[in-house]
């Protein structure tokens, strides 16, 4: 075995894989190298890299105590010390010190003799022994501290404990099966907004539908994006995922609004509310004019009302200050990015982001000392983004209060990306962590036979491991906020991710494992502290291990109908066969609608854009559309939802609102905990929200819906409708 190969088995790259059809798969040793390179690891030079080697090992081995474990409520503690061979038979002694110190330490000895070695290793003339020694104490859920010595202290492990199960809300354990909308928030068309679904727009749809029966509404990932660069608008692009998007502040309902009469004659203005009024008439969102609008109006009530020099007498002053020490630095790192490369764009330099060459070297890491200059300079600017943070938390919260006094069962359930982008504000900030040079993405499938490169930089698992998971919890725990439940985008990231190597293409990538079953025992703790229902968009190919693994933890799993295929017939399952534990859909904002996909126009939009290639292509393409649609019809028919009107021939047969609203009360019947319908299909549009694999061919996140909030809750078909899922949730709730 090469010294290459016996690194990437020490990081954890996998050898081989299933691919998409099936089939073994194996990765080369290019890739591997590639990989390795992109960790930081000189392949070029074998001596350097055995160097490299030499120093990891020795640093591991003189290293009594691994960083971190994790391990199971009531569970033994399998410790792992590691000590001079002459002090592998000493008496030991450990202190548990309770986080918070909740508890009393606990405090006991145990004879590392009684243990038998596992592994030896001799480092610069000194032999070293591994060994597990196993504790029994009873200790309670939380993030604890063990520390080590014999006649003097060897270290301390951080000792997490986790539950075995991630949370789930009262009635869902019950049996209780609900629906709700996943909406893009910024689709949502108002009156009032200035362009762009905002939170109190969310506050009002969420009142409404749970007046209509609904359990849930699911968002688009809320992450910050960029303010000076708004047209960087894919929520699953962010700047930081631990942090909210500006846009959606409802700029009229800042309670300093009162408070600025510079900004109140800013709205007040006709040419103003002309403008505003535009940017609400548009089909898709113009998000360079919707941020220019609410930024100015924003800075105008900041600078009238800097909130910050009232703390000794506005309750709201001391909410702001307490917002900011409990941000601590991390809010302080989007805070001075976003301030810095607005400074860019006023100066007219569209610097996207950090590792652009209009970004000013001195600038390119938050801790270099010109940028703790350059924010010391521009405290206010600075303090100005911490406020935006401060309205959007605030905001948000209301709309989650709006759910839980509505009486939902879950509320509102949040979207984790599954990384940033690499100009973003998290990898400025928190490099050591990352792998800027290499990026996530899929392996060749079907849908993507060269593969996929999604432009996203991965957290490298063994920083993570170094840094005790912090970065991961502060992660799970910021997005479980002001929520009910929360999705994992691509939850395969818990078991692995596929990295792709700088400059190569994304089939010569290669799949980085992650400790999965720290994983997911830290996301169950999160989730049950912050009484948050966990679920894992498991799409595409899951590994044997994750098909276990994600059920006995308690995540719902993620069925799309379509996607739902007996492999024998290639017809349909009832959704009354899908799990229980798991929350079903129709359609994704990845998936053409439903009236798009039964006309076919995912795929003559595809043709046009040059996503397939040939005729011959596309001609097959319809082919197998025109069968998935006769095999549905048949399913819907023997299920006896289809309506007598509705032709049972797909040559013939159309989609309209009766065979959609079938379609919907077909899921509702099925035995999920959850239904997520969109409400694009309720409105019987065409053009999806996003074509995967295109960017510029097509504006992706920007199209809106074709109704506004006020509308579709006085349409009365849509009230019948959303009547009979609930019956048909309440029946299937029975079942």
């Amino acid at each position: 075995m090469t010294l290459v190969e016996q690194l990437a088995k020490a990081k954890k790259i996998a050898d081989t894989y299933i691919d998409a059809w099936g089939n073994p798969a194996t990765v080369s040793q290019e890739s591997k190298a590639a990989v390795l390179a992109a960790m930081g690891y000189d392949v070029e030079n074998e001596d350097n890299l055995r160097k490299q080697v030499e120093e990891e090992e020795k640093a591991l081995w003189e290293s009594p105590l691994d960083p971190v474990i994790v391990v199971r409520e009531n569970k033994d503690i399998p410790l792992t010390v590691r000590l001079p061979e002459a002090q592998g038979e000493e008496e030991l002694a450990y202190t548990i010190k309770f986080e918070n110190d909740a508890r009393k330490p606990v405090k006991a000895k145990i004879e590392a003799k009684d243990f038998s070695v596992s592994e030896t290793k001799e480092i610069n003339g000194v032999k070293y022994v591994k060994k597990i020694l196993t504790i029994k104490e009873d200790l309670p859920l939380g993030y604890h501290e063990l520390t080590l010595k014999n006649n003097k202290k060897l270290g301390t492990i951080r000792l997490i404990i986790v539950p075995e199960q991630c949370y789930k809300q009262k009635p869902i354990k019950q049996g209780l099966k609900i629906w709700g909308p996943s909406v893009q928030l910024y689709t949502l068309r108002s009156e009032k907004n200035w362009g762009v679904g905002d939170f109190s727009d969310l506050a009002n749809l969420i009142t409404n539908l749970a007046k209509w029966g609904a359990g849930f509404v699911g968002l688009n990932p809320i992450h910050a994006l960029y303010p000076a660069n708004p047209d960087a608008a894919s929520p699953y692009s962010p700047s930081s995922r631990r942090w909210i998007n500006e846009i959606y502040i409802n700029v009229e309902a800042v309670p300093e609004l009162k408070k600025s009469k510079n900004a109140k004659a800013t709205i007040k203005d006709a040419s103003f509310q002309e403008k505003l009024a535009k940017l609400r008439e548009r089909e898709f969102v113009d998000y360079a004019g919707v941020m220019k609008a609410k930024i100015s109006v924003l800075k105008q009530i900041y600078n009238d009302y800097p909130l910050l020099e009232h703390t000794d007498k506005d309750e709201r002053a001391k909410d702001f200050a307490e917002f900011i020490k409990e941000g601590g630095d991390s809010l302080n790192q989007i805070a001075v990015y976003n301030a810095l490369q607005a400074s860019y764009y006023a100066e007219g330099k569209e610097a996207w982001g950090w590792p652009s060459e209009l970004w000013d070297e001195k600038y390119k890491s938050y801790h270099s000392r010109a940028v703790k200059k350059w924010a010391e300079e521009h405290i206010s600017e600075v303090n100005f983004y911490k406020y935006l943070q401060f309205l959007a938390a605030e905001q948000l919260e209301d709309a989650h209060a709006a759910a839980k006094d509505a009486g939902m069962a879950v509320g509102i359930y949040r979207d984790l990306a599954v990384g940033v982008s690499e100009g973003s504000a998290e990898i400025w900030s928190n490099a050591e962590i990352y792998c800027p040079k290499a990026s996530v993405g899929a392996p060749p499938d079907v849908l993507g036979p060269n593969g996929q490169n999604w432009g996203l930089s991965p957290m490298d698992p063994n920083k993570l491991y170094r840094e005790q998971y912090q970065p991961i919890i502060d992660l799970f725990r910021s997005n479980m906020k002001s929520c009910g439940s929360l999705r994992i985008d691509h939850a395969m990231s818990l078991l692995r991710l596929w990295w792709v190597p700088p400059k190569a293409p994304a089939s010569q990538g290669a799949y980085i494992e992650y400790n999965v079953n720290d994983m997911i025992g830290i996301l169950a703790l999160e989730s049950v502290r912050n009484q948050c229902l966990i679920i894992g968009e498991d799409l595409g190919t899951v590994p044997e291990i994750m098909k276990k693994l994600l059920p006995q933890s308690g995540i719902h799993s993620y069925k799309i109908f379509f996607y739902e295929k007996n492999k024998a017939d290639g017809g349909y399952y009832s959704t009354r066969d899908y799990p229980a534990q798991a929350m079903s859909a129709l359609t994704t904002h990845d998936m053409p609608t439903l009236r798009g996909w039964w006309h076919c126009e995912d795929l003559k939009l595809g043709r046009k854009l040059g996503v397939y290639k040939t005729d011959e292509i596309m001609n097959n393409l319809m082919v197998d559309r025109l069968s998935d649609k006769q095999k549905i019809l048949d399913s819907l028919n023997w299920h006896g939802v289809l309506p007598d009107h509705v032709n049972r021939n797909a040559l013939y047969c159309g989609m309209d609102l009766d065979l959609d609203f079938a379609m919907q009360i077909h899921m509702c019947n099925g035995s999920c905990a959850l239904f997520s319908t969109q409400l694009e299909d309720w409105l019987e549009m065409e053009k999806p929200v996003n074509i995967p694999g295109t960017s510029t061919e097509y504006p992706n996140w920007r199209r809106k819906l074709s109704k506004n909030i006020n509308e579709i809750f006085a349409d009365p078909k849509l009230h019948q409708l959303a009547t009979k899922m609930t019956e048909a949730r309440r029946n299937a709730s029975q079942n």
